[in-house]
Formats: C-alpha cells, sequence, structure tokens
C-alpha cells in the first residue's frame, strides 16, 4: 500500500538510541517499527535485532500468539550461540509472566513451565557466556527467587490413566 522510506545509513545510532527510548515509554510498538527501519538498511545489525526481540517480547502482555512466533524467528538472525540461548531464555521468562498477568485456568502451571525452559536456557547460556557476563545468572537467579516467592506456581501433575479392561 505505501513505499516505506529507508533510513541512511549515518541514521542508524540516533534510530537506536530512540528504540531503546520508545521501549522505556512503555511503546513497544513504536520501537518494533524503529528497529525494522533499521534493519532494513542494516539486516545483521546486532543490536537492532536485540532491540525488536526485546520489543516483541513487551507485547507479549497483550495476548497476540503472532508477536511470539515473531520474537523466535528472530532467534535464528543471531550470531552467537550465547545470543540465541539467553534471548531464548528471555522470551520463555517473558512468555511465563504474561501468562500470570492473563490469569486463565492453568495458567500457573503454564508459567512454571516456561520459567524452568527459561532457567534451562540461562544455564545453557552460563555455559557459553563471554568472561565477566554474569547476565544469564541474573536472570537464572531472578526465576528461581520468584517461584521461591510464588510457591503456588508448580508442575501440572501427570494425570494417571488406566486403561480400559474387557
Amino acid at each position: 500500500m505505501f513505499e516505506l522510506k529507508p533510513l541512511s545509513r549515518e541514521g542508524i545510532s540516533a534510530a537506536l538510541q530512540k528504540a531503546e527510548r520508545y521501549r522505556v515509554l512503555n511503546d513497544p510498538a513504536e520501537a518494533e517499527s524503529i528497529c525494522l527501519d533499521i534493519l532494513e538498511v542494516d539486516p545483521e545489525n546486532r543490536a537492532a535485532l536485540i532491540d525488536l526481540l526485546l520489543a516483541l517480547t513487551d507485547q507479549f502482555p497483550s495476548g497476540d500468539a503472532d508477536v511470539v512466533k515473531r520474537a523466535r524467528e528472530l532467534l535464528d538472525r543471531l550470531k552467537s550461540a550465547y545470543d540465541r540461548a539467553y534471548y531464548s531464555g528471555i522470551i520463555c521468562e517473558r512468555r511465563a509472566k504474561a501468562q500470570l498477568i492473563h490469569g486463565q485456568p492453568g495458567s500457573g502451571f503454564y508459567a512454571y513451565e516456561w520459567f524452568r525452559e527459561a532457567m534451562d536456557w540461562y544455564e545453557k547460556a552460563e555455559a557459553l557466556r563471554p568472561p565477566g557476563n554474569d547476565a544469564a545468572i541474573l536472570r537464572w537467579n531472578a526465576c528461581a527467587r520468584f517461584l521461591t516467592r510464588h510457591p503456588h506456581l508448580q508442575p501440572r501433575e501427570e494425570e494417571r490413566v488406566e486403561p480400559f479392561l474387557e
């Protein structure tokens, strides 16, 4: 319908700052738009990919399943195994929190499962981390503390099914 106007390469740095500012202002859709503009000019821009992924996860509470899918698709575009593991954890952790916001039946079980998956990803990221980068440890600890403070979040009990005897 409309032909989008491209950014200049010289404007990428300022655009990244604007995207981060919009995320801080709780306007993730605007941050997403800016990141998409940056990636049109520089498809490999790590900062724009990460900001876009975070802007999408900021939108998880809205309940749009397409946003989760789009966030996961960005993981393949991240070059480092550490980034892929760490941001996989971020996606899972934020899905867990979005589940709790929705409060639908079973959301506690789903949230628990998402937190545990996040913790698994953070452990993988920890093993791959650059020296001095403890971000994965901080996130793992935050998830562990959250689950400890909310003991009602538990894994789903497996349902026992007895076979019919004839």
